[in-house]
């Protein structure tokens, strides 16, 4: 019999499916024919793969060679499938025996080494689903792999040990070793701090550092503005220090996430610390929420998932791309449409933005060392659109420091000592909501806000008449009420009270007049 079947999967998103593989090998003009939609990459396998069978001392047949990856309707991408054609080829050529039901993820090299690729994290979870847990790949992904419970790993640094293991004679394989310089490995995913960097070096601020401690309590969005070197920055990029660590299904989807984006053989552990993105803002629209040619890549909003997405000069990124947040903002979740087709991606982070008054960053109080133009203010502003800042919860000014705030030596809190009221703040929360499946107040809807949550109108009677008078949207309104809930938890209060409200309906309009 001239036909073999071995198994992958292919990737679409973080969504995978299983693929069989079926070679044929028959009479004719030799050749190589590979069916089944393949992009440039999978298409240059059959190079390599002549190659890494030749150097391992176990050449392709010199015959017409066809393989089909099934289901042919679906596009595949990548590297990954070098090995399960390469061992179906052989298995059908009869030159190895290969056992049932075992799904092969590596790339190969033209010395025959098994090199790792990237998303093979959410590829052994969809194998493990499909009720394939048998999995071979690279020795580079085997610590990645592991990570799936369930899965049954085996990993090979070059190809003929894993031939002598499916029947090729010894005497014909040949072991090359690799003389290329390994991947660099980065072997602390699982225990980095991404916000390592502590609040006490945060000179003042008082109301900044509250702001910052109620929205990691609350997973709340954030809008910070202020002139040049208040410290907008040093704030923002001491929140994912507040945050606790990542639970156990947050931690999988999260290093499903960085295994598809890292390029492979980089993670070794579940990422426990919330992830920190903070691109530059030159960056487009694609970098920051993910596309490209074929099925779309995760972007800088998917990599944040379950942290902190840091936009520094936020008016300075394009209103296109600053637009494209608005979906994941409310969903958590990005879904990117092209040609080839769609992926979806988890997008549940928390958004801070950085901004000045103004290109210059001096028009405070009256304005008059501005330099720029009143149309140089609008165009900068408008960037913000009315549609993203009503999604951002908290809108806070942070002053510059006088003089006297800067002479002060007196110690502030340490992120360790406001990290230790978040956790206690967050634990209250996940206790409240998890007949919901929510872990954070961000997450809770509207509907259970007005009934299961629903508060007392004595309480809520400074909000009503603050909606009118502030015009606060009906998403406002909601979002107010769950900055109160995130305040009551720090308070240690069994439900909101007039004081939390007043609190959170400070803390969602202080500023806003100054980012237009």
């Amino acid at each position: 019999m001239s036909l073999a079947r071995t198994l992958g999967i292919g990737l679409n998103g973080l969504n995978g499916q299983l693929i069989e593989i079926e070679a044929d090998i028959g009479n004719g003009i030799p050749g190589f024919i590979l069916l089944g939609l393949p992009d440039a990459a999978l298409n240059e396998s059959r190079e390599r793969i002549r190659s890494a069978a030749r150097n391992s001392g176990l050449p392709m047949p010199n015959r017409r060679i066809t393989v089909n990856l099934t289901p042919a309707t679906m596009h595949k991408r990548g590297s990954g499938f070098d090995l399960a054609i390469l061992l179906a080829t052989l298995a059908a050529d009869r030159s190895i025996t290969l056992p049932a039901d075992i799904v092969y993820l590596a790339e190969l090299g033209l010395d025959g080494s098994l090199r790792p690729v990237a998303g093979v994290l959410p590829a052994v979870m969809a194998a493990v689903r499909a009720g394939y847990p048998r999995i071979v790949v690279a020795g580079d992904n085997q610590a990645e792999a592991e990570l799936v419970a369930g899965a049954q790993v085996r990993s090979y640094a070059h190809l003929s040990q894993l031939l002598a293991d499916y029947g090729a004679d010894p005497a014909d394989l040949k072991f090359r070793a690799r003389h290329h310089s390994p991947r660099p490995r980065n072997t602390d995913w699982g225990t980095r701090q991404s916000g390592a960097l502590d609040l006490a070096e945060v000179i003042g601020q008082g109301q900044g550092r509250y702001a910052l401690e109620v929205a990691a309590a609350g997973g709340h969005h954030l809008l910070l503005t202020g002139p040049p070197g208040a410290g907008k920055t040093m704030l923002a990029e001491r929140l994912p220090g507040l945050l606790p660590d990542l639970g156990d299904t947050q931690a999988m989807e999260t290093t499903a996430v960085h295994s598809l984006a890292s390029g492979g053989g980089l993670i070794t552990a579940l990422i426990r610390r919330p992830p920190f993105e903070a691109p530059h803002h030159s960056a487009s629209m694609v970098a920051l929420i993910g596309g490209g040619s074929g099925i779309p890549r995760p972007g800088a909003a998917s990599r944040a998932h379950r942290g902190v997405l840091f936009l520094d000069e936020a008016p300075e990124f394009s209103a296109q791309a600053l637009d494209a947040l608005r979906q994941p903002l409310e969903s958590g979740v990005l879904t990117i449409h092209r040609a080839a087709g769609a992926a979806t991606y988890p997008a549940r982070f928390q958004l801070v933005m950085a901004a000045n008054p103004c290109p210059c960053g001096r028009n405070l109080g009256k304005g008059t060392d501005c330099t720029c133009t009143p149309m140089q203010r609008r165009r900068y502003l408008a960037r913000l659109s009315g549609p993203l800042l009503d999604r951002i919860d908290m809108q806070l000014f942070v002053p510059a420091l006088s003089a006297r705030e800067l002479a002060l030596r007196a110690p502030a809190e340490s992120s360790v000592l406001v990290a230790a009221r978040v956790r206690a703040a967050r634990s209250a929360a996940s206790e409240r909501l998890q007949r919901w499946g929510w872990v954070t107040n961000a997450e809770v809807s509207g509907a259970v806000l007005r009934h299961e949550l629903s508060l007392p109108l004595a309480t809520t009677a400074g909000l009503n008449a603050a909606a009118e008078s502030l015009r606060l949207s009906a998403r406002g309104h909601d979002r107010v009420l769950r900055i109160a809930w995130s305040i009551a938890d720090l308070n240690e209060h069994a439900c909101p009270t007039t004081d939390d409200i007043d609190v959170a309906i400070q803390l969602r309009q202080h500023g806003k007049g100054d980012v237009g």
